[in-house]
């Protein structure tokens, strides 16, 4: 196990490497973005990228406080199913109960990478060519039909 410096180092290093990848990288919208920080424009949902050693992940997470809302909403991502899953290109794990670390209950949609590990540089390529194409498919279903999901919560 590394020192937390050097972890937090590795970490920086990572993402830093994670952001020149996707530097000229454009929204299917035609707008530059922040791909570490998807903009869902969504209160409540997230895009989360994971890599820790345990787990690489990018993850759509739904955390409404509501339960009927957070209901109605997974239910509308349910009738998306079949399309997000032919925009994705990659096995979904559709997970209505999910309790993060801190024992909140959320929903979560993930994809999940096996066979690679943070903590091997030479991993590092196809983890981010993983995220990269996760996100760039997420991107182009989350465009089109991101106003149903914006309008369900407003």
């Amino acid at each position: 196990m590394l020192p937390k410096a050097d972890k937090k180092e590795r970490n920086e290093l990572f993402w830093a490497g994670f952001k020149e990848v996707m530097r000229r990288r454009m929204s299917s919208s035609g707008k530059r973005i922040n791909w570490i920080n998807y903009p869902t424009q969504v209160k409540n949902t997230y895009i989360r990228l994971i890599c820790d050693g345990k787990l690489t992940a990018l993850c759509y997470d739904i955390q409404f406080k509501d339960p009927e809302i957070k209901a109605i909403f997974w239910e509308q991502l349910g009738e998306l199913k079949k399309v997000m899953e032919a925009k994705m290109k990659y096995p979904t794990q559709w997970t209505e109960r999910f309790f993060t670390e801190e024992g909140l209950e959320i929903s979560r949609i993930s994809w999940e990478l096996e066979g690679f590990n943070f903590y091997k540089d030479e991993d590092w390529k196809e983890i981010h060519k993983f995220f990269k194409l996760r996100l760039s498919e997420f991107d182009e279903f989350y465009q089109e039909f991101k106003d149903i999901l914006i309008t369900l919560v407003d």
